[in-house]
């Protein structure tokens, strides 16, 4: 019997609602299939996010290489007495011999922005809409989230504890590679640790303490058990009497030639408890022994602990950043913009498109920092762009990338550690006044003149096909 939280490659094609096959269907009885281009893009910031992180390209990509239906699937398709047999026999060849286009995982990108777009026949290219939502969308939700605890954290290191609260399996494995593509130091979920070479943390519970005949005990026993991972949990009965504890062990431990490496804080006022602790620590000339503090932290908390002098050296990050509590998801869709080489527009209040397959240039200071983007048609270039500039910048770079041709990769797939390092340049080029929790300011964005000048044709030629 298969395990029902366990999803089975050859399911991923199924990850799209009804009418993507009904649509499909009807494109093909009707002979529509021409080229089409999707672009998929988040239409605004939502209140007090600055800017977002991209993530899941990778996963995306893999689905469109295995892109096909099994004969399950079209057993299926068949049971539901919807579709012909030549339909079916039609989707049983169907495979993504397409071209794909993005940023890369890790980069930084704004409102607007197509972070994807995907180009082959229209009735393959138009069935990829939920999995792209559902896994970049998701992936990318969660990685701007814990970028933000990377900004408040200023340095200190983090760890996600998200897995537990995770709204789903594969949502734990999605938050733990997005948390340490956007700057965690690692993970508590082991399946993540194996999957992805994440580096994973851990020590115990409170279960672990409350077992043991004695706090001392306890923290005595699991260090020498494991003595790399020797961070003592000090709040299952009384918090401060448990940092004694701990130094009490420390010391003990410290002539076995182990080291207790620090003391975790879980519950109660961590700012106060962790002042308290550091001195008690200090006092005992453990000032090796670093404080680590978890318990419902989000960037907000952490933000605050820090402004108001907290000690703490590290936090775990759990439900509020595996969930994007204030946040639950992004308003990114993914539209067609081009069908059959020409531009196509969609007119709906508070849901205008933008027509034509485009390309997104970032103009760089001497400095190597960000100065303003550019959301242009795909055919201009960075040298033509360079002039809508104003001032001129040192560099201008054009973000999207072909990523797959023919349906099969074009260039060597990136690490999670490449993406890692990328989100740290991207964000380090970031001026500080976009990265602000609460009030950032509003990055530069325009588009370029050509672009403009397509909007209004456009628009101009959707009112022609309602009169």
């Amino acid at each position: 019997m298969t395990i029902d939280l366990r999803l089975e490659p050859n399911e991923m094609p199924l990850l799209m609602d009804l009418y993507h096959l009904t649509m499909a269907a009807s494109f093909f009885e009707e002979g529509l299939n021409d080229t089409a281009c999707f672009s998929m893009w988040v239409r605004r910031l939502p209140p007090s996010r600055g800017f977002l992180v991209l993530a899941g390209i990778e996963r995306f990509l893999e689905a469109l290489e295995e892109f096909r239906f099994d004969q399950a699937a079209l057993e299926f398709f068949d049971s539901l007495k919807l579709f012909r047999k030549e339909f079916l026999d039609y989707l049983a060849t169907l495979r993504f011999d397409g071209e794909v286009r993005s940023m890369p995982e890790g980069a930084i990108f704004f409102a607007e922005e197509p972070v994807l777009e995907v180009r082959g026949p229209l009735i393959v290219t138009q069935l990829f809409e939920t999995l792209a939502l559902n896994q970049i969308g998701m992936a990318s939700l969660i990685a701007s989230k814990a970028a933000r605890c990377f900004v408040a954290a200023r340095g200190r290191r983090l760890i996600d504890f998200g897995l537990r609260r995770s709204q789903g399996a594969d949502a734990g494995l999605i938050a733990a590679r997005s948390s340490y593509l956007a700057g965690f130091d690692g993970t508590a979920s082991v399946l993540a640790g194996k999957r992805y070479n994440i580096p994973l943390f851990g020590t115990m519970a409170h279960s672990y303490i409350m077992a043991h005949e004695s706090e001392r005990e306890a923290f005595a026993s699991f260090a020498r058990n494991f003595p790399r991972l020797t961070t003592l949990l000090v709040d299952t009965y009384d918090t401060l009497r448990g940092v004694k504890n701990a130094c009490i062990v420390a010391r003990e431990l410290a002539r076995e030639g182990v080291r207790v490496q620090a003391v975790r804080l879980d519950s109660g006022d961590l700012l106060e408890l962790s002042v308290a602790a550091r001195r008690i620590l200090d006092q005992e000339g453990l000032n090796n022994v670093s404080i680590f503090a978890s318990g419902n932290l989000d960037e907000y908390k952490i933000d605050g602990l820090l402004r108001a002098g907290a000690p703490i050296d590290g936090f775990g990050v759990g439900s509020a950043m595996v969930t994007s509590s204030d946040l639950p998801c992004l308003d990114a869709v993914y539209k067609l913009v081009e069908y059959g080489g020409k531009p196509r527009v969609k007119c709906s209040i508070d849901k205008a498109t933008l027509p034509g397959s485009k390309q997104v240039f970032r103009a760089l200071n001497r400095d190597g920092k960000f100065c303003g983007d550019i959301l242009a048609l795909r055919e201009e270039s960075a040298q033509t762009i360079m002039q809508e500039f104003a001032p001129p910048p040192e560099r201008v770079e054009p973000l999207l990338t072909i990523q797959m041709q023919q349906g099969r990769r074009i260039l060597p797939r990136p690490s999670l550690n490449d993406a890692r390092s990328l989100f740290l340049a991207n964000l380090k080029a970031l001026e500080p006044r976009y990265k602000d929790l609460t009030n950032p300011a509003v990055y530069p964005l325009k588009r370029s003149a050509a672009l403009n000048a397509m909007v209004i044709e456009q628009r101009l030629w959707a009112q022609k096909q309602q009169s």
